[in-house]
């Protein structure tokens, strides 16, 4: 009896259980078919989010990779800048080095020009600033070193130049001292003549011999140089660049030595290896009196008109 009763308990309880089953079930049913399609909506939506981010991640691989190779291409025209500017520079350093060496070509073409055109120490002028400015400026090129080297070349050049000009005016001074003589003596005596006139009308002048003082205030409405007249002129132009030339070269002693004894052999040549006393005219006696008055008369001119050059006893230990 007992046992039938359990049974009946059993059966009870297995059918309430089925029951608040069914029940559960039947609610779970109900609430997936309540919210079924706001399921499909989110699986669809998120679905769709997927494939959005999918996409999107290739579009940032995509431009991630762009970006890199716009990195590349731009480090790349940085390092050609880089490069360009380089080059540029060393252009503008080759322009300006150019620039430089033609400068120092100019100049030293124009120290050739004045040369030929007679103007010595404006060449030896651009010389010195070729030489002491200009070519500091280019020493690291191999036309400073030509140049320089070339230096004492053109400094002898201007030197030999100026020497041959000076040459040429001691040999026209030497063919012209005895008409310059003449002169000098055909004027004195007018002068005396003068004097003497003076005398016989002034008796009181009768005192006063030639060349003294006032014989020099009464005849100085005749002043007459001997040197520049409309019958001689006498230029002292070449000697006194010659001064200047050798005095810019740190030559005046040689220079000074070298004159001298050029005056000495041109005193010498002067004098006739015999001489005709003879003669009623006294023409040789006259000729050789002329030149060595012309003689000594550019020679106290040349002491009166440098400094240094020719000194008392120089000028009379010629004769």
């Amino acid at each position: 009896m007992r046992d039938v009763r359990n049974s009946e308990r059993a059966g009870h309880l297995i059918q309430a259980l089925t029951q608040v089953s069914n029940d559960r079930q039947a609610e779970i049913e109900r609430i997936c078919n309540t919210n079924h399609q706001e399921f499909i909506s989110s699986v669809n939506q998120l679905q769709r989010v997927r494939e959005g981010t999918v996409t999107l991640t290739a579009e940032i691989m995509s431009l991630s990779q762009s970006i890199e190779a716009s990195t590349e291409k731009l480090a790349e025209q940085k390092r050609a800048l880089v490069d360009s500017r380089g080059v540029r520079q060393n252009i503008d350093d080759a322009t300006q080095a150019l620039k430089d060496c033609l400068e120092v070509l100019r100049l030293a073409n124009q120290v050739h020009d004045l040369l030929q055109e007679k103007n010595r120490y404006a060449a030896l002028r651009a010389l010195d600033e070729l030489q002491n400015v200009h070519l500091r400026e280019v020493t690291r090129y191999m036309i400073a070193g030509m140049i320089e080297r070339s230096v004492p070349a053109t400094q002898r050049l201007i030197a030999e130049a100026v020497m041959a000009d000076l040459n040429t005016w001691l040999f026209r001074i030497r063919e012209t001292s005895q008409f310059l003589g003449e002169v000098a003596f055909y004027h004195t005596e007018m002068r005396r003549t003068r004097h003497k006139m003076r005398f016989e009308e002034n008796p009181d002048l009768g005192n006063f011999k030639l060349n003294s003082a006032v014989e020099a205030v009464a005849d100085e409405s005749e002043e007459f140089d001997v040197l520049n007249n409309e019958e001689v002129q006498v230029d002292f132009s070449p000697l006194f660049e010659a001064i200047h030339i050798h005095d810019a070269l740190g030559q005046s002693d040689k220079f000074r030595q070298d004159y001298s004894a050029t005056r000495r052999r041109q005193k010498e040549l002067l004098l006739p290896a015999s001489l005709n006393l003879l003669d009623e005219d006294a023409g040789e006696l006259s000729t050789l009196l002329e030149s060595i008055a012309g003689f000594a008369i550019v020679e106290k001119a040349t002491m009166m008109k440098t400094e240094n050059l020719r000194s008392l006893a120089d000028v009379c230990s010629v004769f």
